[in-house]
């Protein structure tokens, strides 16, 4: 009863039950919003995004307190995971629903890409208590290394493809070598160079032994998993609703389709945002880059190849490749990035050009 009360907080109840009163309240309304006037279309869908992004929130509350049980790197990887899979959801969804959204992925992990390098790692170098921090090194580039390569997959290759994309059997090998690439990435992460990712002057109880937590802490940690996915399950319901509800709402106000990928990242990195700026703002800036550069990491080698698999398999057109603009801006964040955490330190004049950089981006898409 105790593991309950520590568990199944005010914040938590509220973020479980408004979850699942939104699935109830959608199956009962569908119909009646879908032939409402546009009005109705557009408050159906802030109430809906409104209710996922407190579904999300529950989520990364619960991948959090898991992540300080079990320490990194394991905790970060669990809290990035919890948040990529919603996305992945989230695009399945509008990828499924009806309409066409042959450039829903790109936008979204673009999206992703421009606000977790731009905004979250600029601010949080911009707020960190000392001028001067030290990352640990082989980690770190680890990480840019990884981002690199995904990028490079994602975006660069298929912007000189005639087709904007992987068609036929390269899609299935692209998604395949994405895949697996990110999996020899964990058990890196998770194995032997699990120190890589740790603060260098994390304190003793960093290094604890997961298999003493699981011992200690087992009936805790089995009560946040299972509350996270009960959590989780809503998101994954309603978010065939939220799509819809885009399609015909986006339509019918004539804006741009690429919103909707804009409307994902916005929803998904929120909870992890203001995670990641508590971590900044307590000088844990190796856990900023445990959060910002893994969370890309997993975005973008588990996104791509669900889409490339969906497109195949459904006979959807998947568009990767970004206008030339966009693929410059991106090429010139990540190298931003890289400076950042040059040499393994990074000072907090290092974060202005990542913040300038998102500024130019985020101009780009709404003006």
């Amino acid at each position: 009863m105790s593991v309950l009360r520590a568990v199944l907080t005010p914040a938590a109840t509220v973020s479980l039950l408004l979850g699942w009163i939104g699935v109830v309240a959608l199956m009962v309304f569908s119909d009646a919003i879908g032939a409402a006037e546009p009005l109705i279309t557009w408050l159906a869908l802030a109430a809906v995004v409104a209710v996922i992004l407190v579904a999300a929130f529950g989520v990364v509350a619960q991948a959090e307190a898991l992540a300080h049980k079990l320490g990194d790197p394991y905790g970060s990887l669990i809290l990035t995971i919890s948040i990529v899979l919603v996305e992945v959801i989230l695009i399945a969804s509008v990828l499924l629903g009806p309409g066409e959204h042959a450039t829903i992925a790109r936008d979204s992990v673009m999206a992703v890409t421009m606000i977790i390098l731009g905004l979250v790692v600029g601010v949080s170098l911009l707020i960190a208590p000392r001028r001067e921090s030290i990352v640990n090194r082989p980690g770190t580039t680890s990480y840019l290394v990884m981002i690199i390569a995904l990028a490079a997959i994602a975006f660069v290759v298929p912007f000189f493809l005639p087709a904007g994309t992987y068609t036929g059997p390269l899609a299935f090998i692209v998604a395949a070598v994405a895949i697996v690439g990110y999996g020899l990435f964990l058990v890196r992460q998770m194995g032997p160079r699990a120190a890589d990712y740790r603060e260098n002057d994390a304190a003793t109880d960093e290094h604890r032994d997961v298999r003493d937590v699981v011992r200690n802490h087992g009936a805790e940690l089995w009560a946040r998993t299972l509350l996270l996915i009960a959590t989780a399950v809503p998101i994954v319901i309603m978010s065939h609703d939220m799509s819809t509800l885009m399609d015909t709402a986006f339509t019918e106000a004539g804006a741009p389709l690429a919103l909707s990928g804009v409307v994902i990242a916005f929803i998904v990195f929120t909870p992890e945002t203001i995670t990641t700026l508590r971590a900044a703002r307590a000088g844990e800036v190796q856990r900023v880059v445990n959060l910002c550069l893994g969370a890309l990491v997993s975005t973008v080698g588990l996104t791509i190849p669900v889409v490339l698999v969906i497109g195949e398999v459904t006979g959807s057109t998947i568009t990767l490749a970004p206008d030339a603009t966009q693929l410059l801006l991106m090429i010139a964040m990540v190298l931003a990035t890289i400076l950042a955490f040059w040499g393994g330190k990074t000072t907090r004049a290092r974060g202005v050009v990542p913040v300038l950089l998102f500024a130019a981006y985020f101009a780009l898409i709404t003006l």
